[in-house]
């Protein structure tokens, strides 16, 4: 179990707040509203009435302890911003801001924070890619060019081979693993049978995987 901090509790520091806990963690959440403390206080370690822009407010936390601080205030740029100073005064490691413009963003670079998140532009992106390419239930970007895709293997590719899938000439794409019902196989070959139902997880580029999901649209 390790330890995360939230310093606000919109609905994106809320959703991340929650399923910290979810995951057995203990989460120290911060706001600066006494109602919003007030309506998820069971629900969390530990909450606080906060002024995040406040260095010695702050101070009395033990946020030093974090495995990473989450700073999800939301159109307050200038609280946010100080709040990311503050606790680079503290000496905390791991920081972690919720962007909400581009020059937003340009600042939190100069202050060479942890990551940067855009959690409206992100999730459009993924919704975006999911309208396109149904077939594709998760990915995850390793680089810029590089992808981990999971395929749900729809009844039209029942019955096929992964060789069949990958039988684009100079392919990169590697299958990791294929899911059918609650067990995992890595042990995959070229003639491992497709399944309705099964989800197959493949590594490649960009270039390839986009091939790939091409000729499943075409099917």
């Amino acid at each position: 179990m390790a330890q995360f901090a939230v310093i606000g509790l919109g609905s994106f520091g809320v959703t991340a707040s929650l399923e910290l806990a979810n995951q057995g963690h203990h989460v120290c959440a911060a706001d600066i509203s006494e109602g919003t403390i007030n309506a998820f206080a069971n629900q969390l370690n530990y909450t606080v009435i906060l002024d995040a822009s406040d260095e010695t407010q702050l101070a009395r936390l033990d946020l030093t302890s974090c495995q990473a601080v989450l700073v999800a205030i939301g159109e307050n740029i200038e609280a946010s911003i100080l709040c990311v100073l503050h606790l680079k005064n503290l000496g905390v490691k791991q920081i972690w801001v919720k962007a909400c413009s581009k020059s937003h963003h340009q600042i939190l670079s100069k202050l060479g924070v942890s990551r940067i998140i855009h959690p409206e532009e992100e999730m459009g992106v993924r919704v975006a890619h999911a309208l396109n390419y149904p077939m594709v239930s998760q990915y995850f970007a390793l680089t810029q060019s590089t992808f981990i895709v999971e395929l749900a293997i729809d009844l039209h590719l029942s019955g096929r081979n992964i060789g069949w899938l990958l039988k684009e000439r100079n392919s990169d794409i590697k299958p990791l693993t294929l899911r059918r019902d609650d067990n995992f196989n890595t042990d995959l070959t070229l003639d491992t049978e497709l399944r309705h139902g099964d989800s197959l997880v493949l590594l490649g580029s960009k270039h390839y995987l986009t091939k790939l999901t091409k000729r499943f649209k075409a099917l």
